[in-house]
């Protein structure tokens, strides 16, 4: 791990370059860091052999990644087709390198109310949720979040203003009434946020296969697929109508209200898994981000949501 925090810490540079692809030596390299990483340092780099994403993993990450996993999901889920190939995986390092995904843009979350969007922003998700790929990690959405709430706990810090305890137990309560059993589990994404969705451009569509792919695979795992869209829809924040409209798509037809309905109750899970993960943060990252109010956000979140389940549906916890 010293290697990895020397790399994190260090400049990234055309000599780190050469020291993470030896055949790159001597090769003008051109690069650029990438926006929009709050876990890990992301660099894109050039030059007449490739075109790549590095990806250096942030301090202490390694509490709830398990990068041999995420490494195997890359390269099952670029064989799916939702997913860019896997060029170089150095843990001993701290360092995933993928393929640039160029001619493309990185979507925003008002990108979710376009209607004409639907069908592509479904694709992808619908694919990794029928592909039958068996990933090593099993998430799920519970014992997730109680694990954050564990690794809270070695940390010895302490957030009065949050009732932790008492929100976890109407989980409880909640994932007994949900009760899908992992049997039931498919790989899931479980990060869908609008940076992690890049729609390739029209005039370049001859040279990709597919029209959109998906990135950032640390927290994919077998999970409920309901978890998976339910942290989309709580990412994005969009209105009650266009979550519908994605859900449509997602059904094509096909238990749309009882889709809708398990997806409403999942949505406190992943509020709180990434509250929790944000206070972690808070004390062990060295990347410069707000942590405790989008945590703060997230928390409150959650506890809307399940406000909003007694009120829809009569579920009470």
């Amino acid at each position: 791990m010293s290697d990895t925090t020397r790399l994190l810490d260090q400049e990234f540079t055309a000599e780190v370059c050469h020291r993470l692809l030896p055949d790159w030596k001597d090769l003008d390299i051109q690069i650029t860091q990438l926006s929009g990483g709050i876990t890990n340092k992301l660099f894109r780099i050039q030059s007449e052999k490739g075109d790549y994403t590095v990806r250096i993993y942030g301090d202490k990450t390694d509490l709830f990644i398990n990068r041999d996993y995420e490494a195997h999901t890359i390269q099952e889920m670029a064989r799916v087709g939702v997913a860019s190939n896997m060029i170089k995986y150095m843990p001993e390092l701290g360092v995933t390198i993928v393929e640039f995904i160029g001619d493309s843009i990185v979507l925003t979350n008002d990108d979710f109310l376009n209607a004409s969007l639907y069908s592509k922003i479904v694709a992808p998700v619908r694919k990794i949720h029928s592909s039958g790929v068996q990933l090593k990690q099993i998430f799920n959405p519970l014992v997730e979040v109680m694990k954050m709430s564990a690794i809270l706990k070695r940390l010895n810090v302490d957030y009065e203003e949050f009732d932790i305890s008492g929100t976890i137990e109407r989980l409880v309560k909640l994932s007994s009434i949900i009760n899908i059993p992992q049997s039931e589990y498919t790989p899931c994404h479980n990060d869908l946020l609008a940076d992690n969705f890049i729609l390739i451009n029209d005039d370049a569509r001859d040279r990709y296969d597919e029209p959109m792919y998906i990135i950032d695979w640390e927290y994919a795992g077998m999970a409920p697929k309901y978890y998976d869209i339910a942290d989309m829809f709580q990412e994005i924040l969009g209105p009650r109508e266009a979550e519908k409209g994605i859900v449509g798509e997602y059904c094509n037809g096909d238990n749309f209200d009882r889709t809708l309905f398990l997806i409403d109750l999942f949505k406190p899970f992943p509020d709180i898994y990434w509250f929790l993960w944000s206070l972690i943060q808070l004390n062990i990252s060295k990347i410069e981000f707000d942590y405790y109010n989008y945590g703060k956000t997230k928390y409150e979140n959650a506890i809307e949501n399940l406000k909003f389940m007694k009120e829809e549906y009569g579920v009470a916890v």
